[in-house]
């Protein structure tokens, strides 16, 4: 018995730290829930004006004078069309807010073809706000001559157009998607969702315990015999 006693407290702290994970994961799905259901109602909401301090998971708008003659061009993504699939971008214009910052807008896909700025943006843009991106290892350079990006980072975006006292985050626009085949920028159509896997997270752990007693027992009943 006493070659099960290290052992044994061994596979108990073990057991007690999976069982400790898996209560963690199950609380981690209540708030996960949570904040699910505040998303799914801020999609059917009206926007809200953006706060000082923006939450990426709320619809919010802005007011400010649109900065002229600036847009640029952000990623490289093929769309299917009904003429095919077609590359193109997001389209991305300034907005000078009232207090004297810029705000990045992206208002939407659009063919890589079109010419930019090709529409009247929406007088009072609204959506979610999104973080900048950090550069990948992989990513392709930025080409600002051309006003082409490929790091959603909007000072650098805003340098690249001549601005400055530019925000640190970018307002993805929603709205309703235009007719098939016309130019006009694709925006968004629903708030970012996070996945919620702590269900199969809080399974994973338990299972872990299940598995470390069926184990032990194994073991114990084995040096036992040998005894």
């Amino acid at each position: 018995m006493r070659r099960l006693i290290a052992p044994g407290l061994t596979a108990f702290a073990a057991f007690c730290l999976f069982i400790a994970l898996g209560v963690w994961q199950l609380h981690r799905l209540k708030w996960k829930e949570g904040i699910i259901a505040d998303i799914r109602a801020a999609q059917v909401a009206p926007p809200v004006k953006m706060p000082a301090v923006p939450s990426p998971f709320e619809k919010v708008f802005v007011t400010g004078v649109w900065v002229p003659g600036k847009a640029a061009l952000y990623g490289q993504i093929v769309h299917d069309t009904p003429d095919g699939p077609v590359s193109g971008g997001e389209l991305i214009m300034p907005l000078r807010r009232e207090n004297g910052q810029v705000l990045l807008i992206d208002l939407g896909w659009v063919q890589q073809s079109v010419p930019v700025p090709l529409v009247t943006p929406p007088l009072r843009p609204s959506g979610y706000i999104h973080a900048a991106i950090s550069r990948g290892f992989f990513s392709p350079p930025d080409d600002p001559a051309k006003g082409h990006y490929y790091t959603l980072n909007p000072v650098t975006i805003g340098k690249g157009m001549g601005l400055e006292n530019v925000a640190p985050y970018i307002l993805i626009a929603m709205g309703p998607k235009p007719p098939p085949g016309s130019p006009l920028p694709q925006p968004a159509q629903d708030l970012p969702t996070p996945p919620n896997n702590h269900y199969e997270y809080a399974l994973t752990w338990f299972g872990f315990a299940g598995v470390l007693v069926f184990e032990f027992i194994f073991i114990a009943r084995k040096r036992l015999l040998r005894s």
